[in-house]
């Protein structure tokens, strides 16, 4: 059974840091490219930030890059992504996935505000 179980939201201030954390199971972790994805109320699912198997390469959505890092452990299943310079766009539900997309997590808040 494959699962994500998103971690790591909160309630964050404008310039704030927040690192999101994707526990992933039922599948060969390791050999799977991995994605951040978020959803703000009213708008589609985004892709933020992109990496691969191995961790050697990643990618980001023009509106996060410098601020957000995407990184993994292989040897935890597990999916980080480390977001700086917090703004209130950033506002949304933040999920995890493979690429190609599987079963859907429930997600973790981040919400921006002060």
């Amino acid at each position: 059974q494959v699962q994500f179980v998103e971690s790591g939201g909160g309630l964050v201030q404008p310039g704030g840091s927040l690192r999101l954390s994707c526990a992933a199971s039922g599948f060969y972790f390791s050999i799977y490219e991995m994605s951040w994805y978020r959803q703000a109320p009213g708008k589609e699912r985004e892709l933020v930030a992109h990496i691969s198997n191995g961790g050697g390469r990643t990618n980001y959505v023009d509106s996060v890059k410098g601020r957000f890092t995407i990184s993994r452990d292989n040897a935890k299943n597990t999916l980080y992504l480390q977001m700086n310079s917090l703004k209130p766009n950033d506002t949304a539900v933040y999920y995890c996935n493979t690429r190609p997309t599987r079963t859907w997590g429930q997600g973790t808040q981040v919400t921006v505000s002060s």
